[in-house]
């Protein structure tokens, strides 16, 4: 077909769909306000005695925070899988507490001397007392019964011996909290916790979390909500599906389609600016980080194998494993963001032709910000666990959130980066707008590289004193809008832009395919943020919307299969006025990009889909299922993308002779990464999940989240069945890759001084 103007429409229905998802997203934020379980200012025992108070409970939180214990377990689903969902253990001992309380009233005898019928009539009657809102919102008081008090006080030493020893909690430093103040407060807070997960609603038959965790002897199992939102989800996923082929199959010109006429590459390898080539070292750094972010991982995996040794060494005294999974989880943000950071930095002047004064300068400033940000974040959060910098904690130590662990002044410079990263690239591609080939994709490229500081501001939204339900809220807006919505949005413009520089295809089809992208991916996602948020105080609506649209993101990925196909065909296309091949040279970067489209089907699609449903994600929240889908997402889609940016940069940097000496290790790269990530999934991540969910459901959700369920022989295996991935992805994917990047960065040194790469300005497009 003969390549048109496009259509200012796709322009239009971006910009409504953005609207109207916003809309709802922040109704639903909103709403979260109101519906958050309420902090009482007291809670009493019967006879009105103080257990503990509002102040006890935000105490309680901080204490959770400042020691970085969101990184061993979870509160509610959300946190790390080395300990236990806290909510749900405290839940747990309350159930078994009241029962052994019950035992005693009623038949004057251990719960365990009863008879088979006087036990089940004990723990029919637990759910009975257990499942009353005792909460009175006028006088703002909430009344514990007697088990409930004396399961409070008795579970205070129960978690004061929990922090105490590495083998019991994987890794923490052994007798971590040693102040019984704290260890009281803390308690206060899981029993809040606990309390809004068993309590009912007002008006309703379920609790705050819609009876999150899965405990029928407490009575909390799945709500009739959480079955008609996961069915009618299937629905939506259907017709959704149904419309999107329906289009593809009717108009022929959606997808990446190839350039008609002779294809005018406009960037040719060995040709570098001086801007370009400061850039080289962010993709050293890159893959010096996920060096690092991967070692940590490993080390990490190796404490749920064997939390008491590492190879002879007690681990725990200097790198416990909650430290090691913060660097673990910021490491990845940070090669990742970098990686898409320098990519914009590089590609601006390929797109404009044009770079403008003192870039280097500016280049180098930035560097230096994102290196302070960094090496300071991460030696803050070591001081901080370890209570090193006081009060300081929350701003330059372990805030505490996972996934925005950094301390609030390492945030605060971090989004100062990111506004220098903008200017940079805005003073850069600017005055190329003029031209009307050009203005459609580099106004996309801006457009979408303005979002990436804009949505980071959410993280500024709370405090350590903040209500839990409402950071959750704001805490998925970065982890699942800023990174897996407007970063990848981003990245989709820079894929998109080096096509059309290499002449594969036209600015409609580089323009109409953002647009696309942009629709399908913003139009599910940014209501779809609301899986995250079923089980953590939010309503019931929360629900019905966040499965109905989540369910719709496997639409895009989905359709990434095509995406796969449309690469192959790009890099083996002839000129159909000429008959001669066209000219590839970054077949690698392809390579990974096709990759990216197979990882984004399994570990995004049907990974995500599979824990994403309300119904499926009740029993499986927190279990190995989550970070199988994680791993194969963030690393498979993310990370390969991140890849395929630094291969871009130094195929490019590099004349031909010169990339023969990188490129064998970059293929060795490739199917290190890929064959490694595959045999995390098969051999470790998948079949654990699948254990662990069937636990769940025989035992419920407190004992499969248990060192009980994870000192099991056919888990211990499954642990250790870790080990060869890992040894695969880091020996013959990451390794390589960082050599890759040290080589490339000396050759392109070593090309500067002998004058080989002289500043080559782009052309204008012909």
């Amino acid at each position: 077909m003969t390549d048109t103007r496009l259509s200012p429409w796709w322009r239009h229905a971006v910009i409504l769909v953005v609207i109207a998802g916003f809309t709802i997203l922040i109704a639903l934020a909103a709403k979260a306000y109101q519906d958050a379980p309420p902090i009482p200012e007291r809670i009493v025992d019967p006879s009105g005695r103080v257990l503990f108070t509002r102040e006890d409970i935000l105490g309680g939180q901080q204490v959770f925070l400042k020691y970085g214990l969101m990184e061993n377990g979870t509160i509610w689903g959300h946190g790390a899988y080395l300990g236990p969902d806290f909510s749900a253990e405290y839940l747990r001992a309350l159930g078994q507490d009241t029962a052994a309380w019950i035992a005693r009233e009623r038949f004057g005898r251990d719960l365990d001397a009863l008879a088979e019928s006087e036990r089940n009539a004990v723990w029919a009657e637990v759910p009975r007392l257990l499942k009353q809102n005792r909460y009175d919102p006028e006088r703002r008081v909430l009344v514990f019964t007697e088990p409930e008090a004396l399961s409070y006080k008795r579970q205070i030493r129960m978690w004061a011996e929990y922090f105490s020893h590495p083998a019991r909690n994987l890794g923490l430093p052994a007798a971590y909290i040693r102040d019984a103040d704290e260890a009281r407060r803390l308690t206060a807070f899981f029993a809040w916790t606990a309390w809004a997960s068993v309590a009912p609603r007002p008006g309703r038959t379920y609790s705050y979390t819609n009876n999150f965790p899965y405990d029928p002897t407490v009575g909390n199992t799945p709500t009739s909500e959480t079955v008609l939102w996961s069915a009618l989800s299937l629905i939506a996923l259907l017709g959704g599906l149904a419309i999107v082929l329906f289009a593809f199959g009717k108009f022929n010109y959606l997808g990446w389609k190839e350039r008609e006429g002779h294809a005018y590459p406009q960037l040719i390898p060995g040709q570098a600016t001086p801007g370009q080539r400061a850039v080289l070292k962010y993709f050293v750094i890159v893959a010096l980080l996920f060096l690092a972010q991967v070692l940590a991982g490993g080390a990490v995996a190796h404490y749920r194998a064997d939390p008491v040794s590492f190879y002879g060494l007690d681990l725990s005294r200097w790198l416990p494993s909650h430290i090691l999974r913060t660097w673990h989880l910021q490491l990845a943000i940070f090669w990742v963001a970098t990686a898409y950071i320098a990519g914009g930095l590089f590609l601006a002047p390929a797109l404009s032709g044009y770079e403008p004064r003192h870039q280097v300068r500016g280049v180098n400033g930035l560097f230096v910000a994102l290196a302070l940000v960094v090496v300071g974040s991460l030696l803050g959060e070591f001081l901080g666990v370890h209570r090193l910098i006081g009060r300081l904690w929350f701003w330059f130590g372990h805030q505490g959130w996972e996934y925005l662990d950094l301390g609030r002044a390492w945030q605060v410079l971090l989004a100062g980066g990111l506004v220098l990263w903008l200017v940079l690239l805005f003073r850069t591609l600017a005055p190329a707008r003029h031209d009307p080939q050009r203005r459609e994709i580099l106004s996309l490229f801006l457009y979408a590289a303005v979002a990436i500081p804009l949505f980071y501001l959410p993280a500024m939204f709370f405090t350590s004193r903040s209500h839990y339900s409402v950071v959750d809220t704001w805490r998925f807006w970065i982890i699942h809008l800023w990174v897996e919505g407007f970063f990848e949005l981003f990245v989709t413009v820079m894929v998109a832009a080096i096509f059309y520089r290499l002449g594969l295809v036209s600015h409609t089809t580089a323009a109409r395919v953002v647009y696309l992208d942009a629709l399908l991916y913003l139009g599910s996602g940014i209501v779809g943020t609301g899986h995250h948020w079923y089980w953590t105080g939010q309503s019931h609506i929360t629900m019905a919307l966040g499965a109905t649209f989540s369910a719709m993101e496997v639409i895009p990925l989905t359709l990434l299969t095509l995406d796969a196909w449309d690469f192959i065909k790009l890099t083996r296309q002839r000129c159909d006025l000429c008959g001669q091949p066209v000219s590839v040279p970054h077949r690698w970067t392809f390579y990974f990009l096709m990759a990216v489209g197979f990882w984004n089907f399994v570990g995004a699609g049907v990974f995500g889909f599979l824990i994403n449903l309300p119904i499926v994600s009740y029993f499986e929240v927190g279990t190995l299922l989550t970070p199988n889908h994680g791993h194969a997402a963030m690393m498979g889609v993310f990370g390969m993308l991140a890849v395929a940016l630094m291969v871009f940069a130094f195929r490019q940097v590099l004349s031909d002779e010169r990339w023969a000496v990188v490129e064998p290790l970059v293929r060795l790269s490739f199917w290190g990464l890929n064959l490694g990530l595959a045999l995390m999934v098969i051999l470790n991540l998948f079949p654990g999940g699948v254990l662990q969910l069937l636990d769940v459901l025989r035992n419920g959700y407190a004992h499969a989240r248990s060192l009980e369920f994870l000192n099991q022989p056919i888990m211990r295996r499954i642990e250790w069945l870790r080990l060869p991935a890992d040894l695969v992805f880091i020996g013959l994917g990451v390794v390589p890759l960082v050599l890759a990047a040290l080589r490339t960065y000396r050759l392109a040194q070593a090309e500067v001084r002998v004058g080989v790469s002289e500043v080559a300005p782009v052309r204008p497009l012909a």
